[in-house]
């Protein structure tokens, strides 16, 4: 059992992008810390292990075939989650997409595709969340997935570095207006994770790669998943609440911004 600051117990969460990677290791620690764990994505089979992964731990999860492009899908999820307790205390916005091409050959239709699940895709999760959280007086955290991207040009990654910079922004506007309501809006900026996302090089193309960020890195290691779930069960629980509008950057030191 986690430190009584981390304990989550008798918490109402959700997470997107809960079918695999990060989101899965979010909700399975979110889940090992106490909280009844709302798993949403649009991958259900993947999001059906996930949930069966933390009921066979004992913990308590929901899934929610979902598209967070979808502001209706959504908002139905968030009301599903808070029916189930009265409450939402914790959303975690990590559902994403990959799009890699050169500036001069970036298309109207990848930029759209990106910035709609990318950015909207937060966005509605940060406000149909918001909005609950209001609704129910709950002083909740709000948790959203930035990247080492928006600290370093990125040559390939405009459309996905553009999405997560907006979300940096995203993240600080909503931190000011929900304060008042006792709402923490933070976000969490990975380095290199090894992932699904991340595996969509060719194994050869792969393992350069992941040499390079190695080398990159003062710990010489990439990440794993639950390296960056670490970061949002800190910024989920009462360990951090004095703290919002921040980013947290857990890249293995590539990246050291003032």
């Amino acid at each position: 059992m986690p430190l009584k600051a981390y304990d989550l117990t008798g918490r109402t969460a959700l997470i997107t992008g809960a079918a695999g990677g990060i989101g899965r290791a979010c909700a399975v620690l979110l889940a090992e810390a106490g909280a009844a764990v709302h798993c949403a994505d649009l991958d259900e089979a993947g999001l059906r292990e996930t949930a069966a992964l933390i009921a066979k731990a004992g913990g308590t999860a929901h899934a929610h075939p979902l598209d967070v492009s979808d502001r209706a899908q959504l908002k139905a999820g968030v009301a599903h989650a808070v029916r189930t307790t009265g409450r939402l205390d914790i959303t975690a916005a990590v559902a994403g997409i990959m799009h890699s091409s050169a500036v001069l050959e970036t298309r109207d239709e990848d930029l759209d595709r990106v910035l709609t699940v990318n950015f909207k895709g937060v966005l509605y999760t940060c406000q149909e969340s918001a909005r609950a959280m209001i609704a129910t007086r709950t002083p909740g955290s709000i948790i959203t997935m930035a990247s080492g991207a928006v600290d370093a040009a990125s040559p390939g990654l405009l459309c996905y570095s553009a999405a997560k910079a907006a979300v940096v922004q995203l993240t600080k506007t909503l931190a000011t207006e929900s304060g008042p309501y006792g709402i923490r809006v933070n976000a969490v900026a990975p380095g290199w994770i090894r992932t699904p996302m991340t595996d969509r090089h060719d194994p050869g193309a792969q393992q350069h790669a992941e040499a390079a960020m190695v080398r990159m890195s003062p710990l010489r290691r990439v990440g794993e998943p639950e390296d960056i779930a670490q970061a949002v069960l800190y910024l989920a629980s009462d360990a951090s609440s004095f703290m919002t509008g921040q980013i947290l950057r857990p890249n293995g030191g590539v990246a050291m911004p003032w």
